[in-house]
């Protein structure tokens, strides 16, 4: 199986029965035919190869991009302009405009999936009272999923990583977390911390053109148009 092969088929298979604590519920949108005609399209087209890639990792999806479309930091808006029709709601959401201004920027999304992979620590998302909620949002559940985060970085690495560097979307507590298990793991040479795109967008919007090209300063030395 080919890359894109190999996400589809584990993200469809997925049916965690671990269970939360009080409150919190997983967001699972991998059974929804909708998201998976998406996921299909989406990696049919930028993951039909062998190649290994840069990983990317953000925390958990949210309702509004992955935990509706089933592709990280991509909304439906996003999907649209990536020629993807559907029929989600098109609402944006602020992670996924910052994402796609970026890696036009950075020359055209052919070229940058060609070379990185976005995922999450959690491939499913989480809601606390219908909200989006962290995996580190309470240190006991943080714990308790650990395993499964574990089990998703291991097998998604399987599918053709660099294991040199991984990108990790915030720089606070998923950083940390994440450095933590590289430690104990030793799956990559360098953690590499970027400001989250939410973050960025909802508290540094007059600064978002100045984190793009810090972004850049990373990413778009692998892009042949930069």
């Amino acid at each position: 199986m080919n890359f894109g092969q190999q996400v589809l088929n584990y993200h469809f298979q997925l049916k965690p029965t671990l269970k939360l604590t009080a409150g919190v519920e997983w967001l699972m949108p991998y059974n929804h035919p909708q998201t998976r005609k998406s996921m299909e399209t989406f990696y049919g087209t930028f993951y039909n190869d062998d190649h290994s890639r840069v990983f990317i990792l953000g925390i958990n999806p949210g309702r509004f991009g992955a935990g509706l479309t089933g592709v990280p930091f991509t909304d439906p808006i996003r999907l649209e302009k990536l020629g993807i029709k559907n029929d989600f709601p098109k609402k944006q959401e602020l992670s996924s405009v910052f994402v796609y201004e970026m890696i036009e920027q950075c020359g055209s999304p052919e070229d940058f999936f060609s070379k990185y992979y976005i995922a999450s620590l959690s491939p499913l998302g989480l809601t606390k009272n219908g909200v989006n909620y962290n995996y580190y949002d309470d240190p006991k559940l943080a714990k308790q999923i650990e395993p499964f985060i574990i089990h998703n970085i291991e097998t998604q690495r399987a599918f053709g990583c660099d294991n040199e560097v991984v990108y990790c979307l915030g720089q606070g507590k998923n950083f940390d977390y994440l450095s933590k298990l590289n430690d104990r793991h030793q799956w990559w040479k360098k953690v590499i911390p970027l400001p989250h795109p939410r973050w960025i967008m909802q508290y540094r919007l007059k600064r978002k053109e100045e984190f793009i090209k810090q972004y850049q300063a990373l990413f778009c030395p692998y892009a042949s148009t930069c």
